[in-house]
């Protein structure tokens, strides 16, 4: 039998997929979260400062209003030290800036339009990773 957590990550990753699609055959442009928060923040988006308001404020709604639907309480494996948080979220914003682009842009949409540019920044974040978690966790044991 399956278990429920893997369910679950099959569901979320379904309903990301078809958003990816909605918002491409809707708006005509990628739905990646580090492009449109980045048009925001560097004035490139201002045609579509109101999409992009929006498209966030759904991405930060949504996972609240599916814990309050489901009457499930949520616990994460996350840390709570702020000298892990603060420098790890720095170097994925980093991160995204150097690969134009994030998880959703390239390894959602990139890779569902056979882009090869999409393939090789997925396939080096998912290294990055790998090599983040031996680190940091399993050498360092700071995580």
């Amino acid at each position: 039998m399956i278990e429920q957590s893997y369910i679950y990550g099959a569901i979320g990753g379904l309903i990301i997929g078809l958003a990816g699609a909605i918002y491409l055959l809707g708006n005509g442009r990628i739905m990646g979260a580090s492009g449109i928060i980045g048009g925001l923040l560097d004035g490139s988006g201002r045609d579509t400062a109101r999409d992009r308001v929006l498209f966030i404020v759904g991405l930060i709604a949504t996972p609240w209003l599916a814990l309050i639907l489901s009457g499930t309480s949520s616990s994460t494996n996350i840390t709570s030290d702020p000298v892990v948080l603060i420098p790890a979220g720095l170097l994925v914003g980093l991160g995204a800036r150097l690969a134009n682009g994030c998880t959703s842009g390239h390894g959602v949409c990139g890779i569902s339009r056979l882009s090869l540019r999409g393939i090789a920044a997925t396939g080096c974040y998912l290294v990055a990773g790998g090599v983040s978690v031996l680190l940091f966790k399993h050498i360092l044991g700071v995580i």
